[in-house]
């Protein structure tokens, strides 16, 4: 796979199946509160477990293959596990016993600005100036729709490794992705994610912890394995593969706006004017950032021109589809 460039177009095609995987992930609040009481690192090893098992098998039924890591590709998908799996879960914990639940959303709502900068470093190119004023349009109305909350030092500490965490699952699979696709990143990264949980959730809760876990907990954590693990994470890769971690990266302002959406569907009350406008905000953001560059067609060029395009890079000989 190559990564685009800013130049080349892509179409709704690439781009949808990420804005659904953010949607899922958003809608997921409302699911995760049953797991409020629930042994943490005990409950999340069961999730992922299950949801690299169901990716395997969906895998072999696709006939998709899957190809073993070799190499620095173990470090690259060790860490995308334990910043996008382990270390983020721990970091919403432990940062909404400091901080209002909000405080730690806006947080990651910032995740675009640093996709925006880091994604296409990481990629080979310059940063996109429109995807950077975009991505700051999509964060600060991700700010709106969430609010603001109170915190102390500990709590900012949490949301800083929050942002972090949620930047490092997308940027950490940029250099594996070329190899594995949406489909190798994303059962790798499962399966260590849920192998690293299994070796903390005794030393830190217990053998017995889950002893106690109830049939709406685990309903939950279903739940979450099945859509906002192995289905998000499919479509979420996929589109990073498509248009690249910065283009990507402005569809993480949907998740709070998905979960607003639930809220309100839930009896959580209509949203107020602050919220509408961060919506605007947001929605306005990802048009101008998503909206492909303007396309001069076939030109002639004078020998040796076009190695590098006076955007960034040139386009290295087109890109390969993520597996479907």
């Amino acid at each position: 796979m190559q990564t685009p460039s800013p130049s080349v177009p892509f179409s709704v095609r690439d781009v949808a199946p990420g804005a659904v995987g953010m949607a899922l992930v958003g809608s997921s609040v409302t699911v995760s509160h049953a797991l409020v009481d629930a042994p943490l690192l005990s409950v999340q090893a069961v999730r992922y477990a299950a949801a690299a098992v169901l990716l395997v098998v969906l895998a072999r039924a696709a006939r998709v293959p899957l190809f073993r890591p070799r190499g620095r590709e173990w470090l690259w998908l060790a860490g995308v596990a334990a910043t996008g799996l382990v270390l983020f879960n721990v970091a919403v914990v432990r940062g909404v016993a400091h901080a209002e639940p909000a405080v730690v959303a806006v947080a990651v709502a910032s995740a675009p600005v640093l996709l925006g900068v880091l994604g296409p470093v990481l990629e080979g190119r310059r940063p996109s100036r429109r995807v950077l004023a975009a991505a700051g349009l999509v964060a600060a109305g991700a700010v709106l729709v969430q609010g603001t909350g109170r915190t102390d030092a500990v709590g900012v500490f949490w949301a800083a490794v929050a942002l972090c965490c949620e930047a490092g699952f997308t940027l950490l699979a940029v250099p594996v992705l070329r190899r594995h696709g949406a489909w190798g990143v994303s059962v790798h990264a499962v399966w260590l994610g849920a192998l690293m949980l299994a070796v903390l959730a005794p030393l830190v809760e217990g053998p017995a912890a889950l002893a106690g876990t109830g049939a709406r907990q685990w309903a939950a954590a279903g739940y979450l394995a099945v859509m906002v693990t192995a289905v998000a994470f499919l479509l979420w890769y996929r589109t990073v593969a498509a248009v690249g971690a910065g283009r990507a990266g402005l569809l993480c302002g949907i998740a709070p706006l998905a979960a607003a959406g639930a809220g309100m569907l839930t009896g959580g009350g209509t949203p107020g004017p602050a919220v509408w406008l961060g919506l605007a905000a947001v929605v306005a953001g990802l048009a101008f950032g998503l909206r492909p560059a303007r396309s001069d067609g076939p030109r002639a060029t004078a020998p040796g021109a076009g190695r590098t395009g006076a955007a960034g890079s040139a386009d290295r000989g087109g890109r390969t589809p993520a597996a479907p």
